[in-house]
């Protein structure tokens, strides 16, 4: 069934960078829980939606569906105050009653240790809580004891060892304020643990290891403002020394966050779970709703108008008024194993916003810009280990990475490790992104060995070497099957939209060395070329993804792909290759991503580049020079 979503008129007055107000989010919200009609269990606690299943099973999928949803559900009925959404109320409260009812056919999985219905249920105990008035107040007595009953689960069970923790957390914490039995030795227990993986200005890592991407802003720091506001609720709870730790982690996590989504609301295409799309906006409505962020209420609301606006702009949510397991359309390797039909619909947290009443500054006062509509952006984040360059006038964002890896702190002996394309690229974009098919080499934004069977090496675990302003450097081990390892480091230099990377790379003698750039992709083949020292790829839609060898590269060409890019099913990436003589070998290149219109052939002109052997100095476009020593493992 076709659904059109249909949104006011945009409003130019209050929101000049977007034309979004509140009722864009409202009408959003609605064609998303409408849509889902045709799909709810006959008794509303289940929601089987189309689609491949996730590792978990089509139970679980669809209480998936019905949790996630329920948290939109939530957000959308508790900011107007029930006002109009008695149907919504009415469903979501009989689905409530029937699912955590153990006798009902619709009754839901139990919670196991590590089952994926711990994740459900806290979306269920948050929704619980922010629509308190409205559903749980409504439900009987012995609704209410089936719903603590299954959330009871929770208490004294394990979770996995990163966000999961949190999902114990708040659920035990809606207990506690229902007066029902929970721990709280398992609610301090799973506090305490996420301080393990504080690493600084405002950044966790999503559990052991530098585990650094969208999970930080819509988990780490979302789980546990909304902990405090269950806190808040709950006789005699403490939380007020907690409370004033998170906002002050969180106000300083939005100064870098802000610059990790482009000025038309593109957030950058980096990490897991990508499919929750919209959920990018969390983190910067929690710090207008926990008064700890450094945006003023306008520029809360046009940077997550503009992540919402962006994603319905490119066909978000599909024709039938569903959110798809992908990025703009269906694309399957854009999720993970234990994505399935109704984990898209994540994307709820991201209508946080909704929670704020419409009087709120954050809905009434007139959208302000944020730093990327007025200027240029270079910031370097220590903490993630990146470097962001950003463009005001082709809406990129460039993310440079030399820290984020997903990667296990114990690594395998003698074997090449598993790696993930969503981490273990040089750089990531919001408009471009990593190639992703096991079958078809890694080439994009990557150095590594390719050896002569066409065996191309991995960048698994990170190994950080130093950062400074604009500058980044990291080695990786690199194996050729089971040979190896070898050391492959590579230091980043920024210069404006260029990037400039510095390799010193072992290897075995007759091998390859290949660099990439970025992949760009659309929907019809881009345009490819290559020369002595340069190559070049070029959408129909003016994108434009170059490398110029500056120092050692000896060929150049571009790769194509089709079916394996988020971004289109059509990609190119162009590439440098140098011959390995068997002694660690110098090599500079330059990176560039633009929606200039450049001659390849001229884009590296003003950069000189003189090497005394592993020192490095470069002349940058208008005389700056910088001098960069390789070899520092």
């Amino acid at each position: 069934m076709s659904r059109r979503l249909v949104l006011p008129a945009t409003d130019r007055v209050l929101s000049r960078q977007t034309g979004w107000v509140r009722g864009h989010w409202e009408a959003l919200a609605d064609h998303l829980l409408d849509s889902l009609d045709p799909y709810f269990s006959p008794g509303s606690a289940l929601i089987e939606l189309p689609g491949r299943p996730s590792r978990s099973g089509t139970a679980s999928d669809a209480l998936e569906g019905f949790a996630r949803s329920f948290m939109l559900a939530a957000f959308r009925i508790a900011g107007v105050r029930g006002e109009g959404c008695e149907a919504l109320i009415e469903r979501y409260a009989r689905g409530v009653a029937n699912g955590a009812n153990p006798d009902h056919p619709e009754s839901w999985l139990r919670l196991t240790p590590r089952s994926q219905q711990m994740v459900e249920a806290a979306a269920i105990a948050v929704a619980l809580h922010e629509s308190r008035e409205w559903i749980w107040d409504r439900l009987d007595t012995r609704a209410q004891e089936h719903v603590a009953e299954w959330l009871g689960g929770f208490i004294g069970s394990t979770t996995h060892d990163n966000n999961w923790r949190l999902f114990q957390v708040v659920s035990e914490q809606f207990l506690a304020s229902v007066g029902a039995p929970y721990s709280q030795d398992d609610i301090d227990g799973g506090l305490d643990r996420i301080e393990d993986w504080y690493v600084g200005d405002g950044w966790y890592s999503d559990g052991d290891g530098q585990n650094f991407d969208n999970y930080i802003g819509w988990a780490m720091h979302l789980y546990p403002a909304l902990w405090t506001r269950m806190a808040a609720a709950t006789p005699g709870a403490a939380y007020d020394d907690r409370l004033k730790v998170y906002r002050e982690r969180l106000a300083l996590f939005l100064e870098d966050a802000v610059h990790l989504v482009g000025n038309d609301g593109a957030p950058v295409y980096q990490g897991r779970s990508l499919t929750y799309r919209m959920a990018a906006a969390a983190p910067y409505w929690m710090g207008a709703i926990m008064d700890s962020t450094p945006l003023s209420p306008g520029q809360t609301r046009r940077l997550c108008s503009g992540i919402a606006r962006h994603f319905v702009q490119h066909g978000v949510p599909d024709e039938r008024g569903l959110l798809t397991l992908g990025w703009y359309d269906t694309f399957l390797p854009t999720t993970q194993q234990y994505s399935g039909p109704g984990s898209p619909y994540w994307a709820s947290k991201g209508f946080v916003g909704l929670l704020l009443p419409p009087e709120h500054p954050v809905w009434s006062a007139p959208e302000e810009s944020i730093p990327l509509d007025d200027e240029d952006q270079i910031r370097a984040m220590p903490a993630p280990g990146w470097i962001v360059h950003n463009s005001r006038h082709d809406q990129l964002v460039r993310l440079i990475n030399h820290g984020a890896d997903h990667a296990p702190l114990a690594e395998p002996e003698g074997v090449e490790p598993a790696v993930d394309s969503h981490y273990d690229r040089l750089a990531y974009s919001n408009h471009a992104g990593p190639e992703l098919a096991d079958n078809a080499p890694r080439i994009d934004n990557l150095t590594a060995l390719v050896d002569g069977a066409g065996h191309t090496s991995t960048r698994g675990r990170i190994r950080r070497l130093g950062m400074g302003s604009r500058t980044a450097s990291s080695w990786h081990k690199a194996w050729l099957g089971s040979e190896g390892p070898w050391a492959i480091e590579t230091t980043s230099l920024v210069d404006g939209n260029w990037e400039i990377r510095c390799s010193l790379v072992e290897g075995p003698v007759g091998s390859l060395v290949r660099s990439g750039g970025y992949a760009v992709a659309a929907n019809s083949l881009p345009e490819a070329t290559a020369g002595e020292g340069w190559a070049s790829a070029r959408t129909a839609e003016g994108l434009q993804s170059s490398v110029v060898g500056l120092y050692g590269y000896t060929s150049a060409g571009v790769h194509r792909g089709l079916g394996v890019n988020a971004f289109g099913p059509h990609s190119a990436t162009p590439y440098l290759t140098a011959a390995h003589d068997g002694e660690p070998l110098v090599l500079v290149h330059a990176v560039l991503l633009t929606r200039d219109e450049l001659a390849p052939q001229a884009l590296a002109e003003g950069i000189d580049v003189r090497v005394d052997g592993r020192e490095i100095t470069i002349t940058l476009p208008g005389g700056r020079t910088e001098t960069l020593s390789l070899g520092n493992r």
